[in-house]
């Protein structure tokens, strides 16, 4: 967990500034909060204390009686100064250098990192002078997260872009903005979430598969530097920032989206739960309900996971086996049969850790013999485990 200084500026966003404070402080981090005297006309510092547990940071307060000066002192306490909402005046004052205020100071004096969370009048941000101040930050080291395009604050204005992320975006941001890039270089290609294989336009056989262990890997390897495809079936998960999402619905869909992105592809977590038979006949009308015994025919769909294994090549490649019992010994056969550097073995009828639940408790089964037992974590927590053992085969 970090030291997040939040430092809050003069728009209309202001008012979101307690969310994203309780929202750090709730995932761990040490909070102080910087406020301008423009924000301080949408927020009551009160507001801010209460939400960040401690004083406001202001300009009445720069110079300490004692002779302490406030933005030496945050600049040093902070790893991550977060300015969220970030005005056209306060992105250009730190472009050019300026520290005629606590926050452009604070940031002078030697702040570690910065991120800027932009929110304003479309106009303002696709001027010419805040393009040229949002280049001259990122080239300082500086992340801009945002803007977003939405409603915008001011009466008539409509949609455009300007619009500050939402509090957990920024949360997801900040994230990924701290975490380390050990694998950066890294192609990685994961996939997610059920298939179905539809019966008529409107039946389908599928499973519960939320794609949550999926998406938590494409998430946290973005986090970690690396370039990542996810191949998703039909969820209700949004899709990631900063990932490429190719939605399909089939397992033959799937297949194709796998297969065509093979050749790119360094590393592969299979994560999704591919349907093992689709309907040998699909109607295209509606089929009416009868009340009579109706017999389905199904086809084994191709297994994705055995051809990626026959053409493995250099990749590292991560497959899934899902069961209800003692599964270690099918999961040690799977391993070896398809070819795979590791597989992560889980059970679906487990309580708290089957499908749609956001923990897992699972067994990595490695090719050189380990078998590492994890015990009930957040499946972020899983994914990052699983990433460590995808970057020591990558780096071997």
């Amino acid at each position: 967990m970090a030291r997040v200084l939040v430092a809050v500026t003069g728009g209309v966003a202001a008012i979101k500034a307690p969310h994203l404070l309780r929202l750090l402080r709730a995932q761990g981090h040490e909070v102080r909060v910087l406020a301008t005297p423009r924000a301080l006309e949408f927020i009551t510092p009160l507001s801010l204390a209460v939400a960040a547990g401690g004083e406001v940071a202001t300009e009445e307060a720069w110079f300490r009686p004692d002779g302490r000066a406030l933005h030496i002192e945050l600049a040093r306490w902070a790893d991550v100064v977060l300015v969220a909402p970030a005005t056209a005046d306060a992105m250009a004052k730190a472009a050019l250098g300026l520290a005629d205020d606590l926050l452009s100071a604070t940031l002078l004096a030697g702040a570690k990192r910065v991120a800027w969370a932009p929110a304003m009048n479309e106009a303002m941000w696709l001027s010419p002078r805040t393009q040229e101040h949002a280049r001259t930050l990122e080239g300082m080291g500086h992340a801009l997260f945002g803007p977003a395009h939405g409603p915008l604050a001011a009466v008539g204005e409509g949609e455009g872009w300007g619009r500050m992320l939402e509090p957990e975006e920024l949360l997801e941001r900040l994230q990924a903005f701290l975490t380390p890039k050990d694998l950066k270089g890294l192609k990685l290609l994961v996939s997610a979430g059920p298939t179905r294989e539809y019966l008529d336009p409107v039946r389908y056989l599928s499973n519960p598969s939320s794609g949550r262990m999926g998406y938590a890997v494409a998430e946290a390897a973005r986090d970690r530097g690396a370039e990542v495809v996810l191949v998703s079936g039909p969820t209700a998960l949004p899709a990631p920032w900063g990932v490429e999402v190719v939605r399909v619905e089939s397992a033959l869909e799937m297949r194709e989206a796998i297969l065509g992105r093979y050749s790119w592809a360094q590393a592969v977590v299979m994560a999704a739960a591919v349907a093992d038979y689709r309907p040998a006949e699909v109607s295209r009308e509606k089929e009416p309900k009868v009340a009579v015994e109706k017999v389905l025919r199904l086809l084994p769909n191709p297994d994705i996971l055995k051809e990626l294994g026959e053409n493995k090549g250099s990749r590292v490649l991560v497959g899934f086996a899902m069961e209800t019992g003692e599964g270690l010994a099918r999961a040690k056969e799977k391993l070896l049969r398809k070819n795979l550097d590791l597989i992560v073995l889980n059970w679906v009828n487990r309580e708290g850790v089957g499908f749609g639940s956001f923990e897992n408790e699972v067994v990595l089964l490695l090719r050189d013999g380990r078998v590492l037992e994890l015990p009930r974590m957040p499946k972020r927590q899983v994914a990052d485990r699983i990433l460590d053992l995808v970057k020591e085969f990558w780096k071997g």
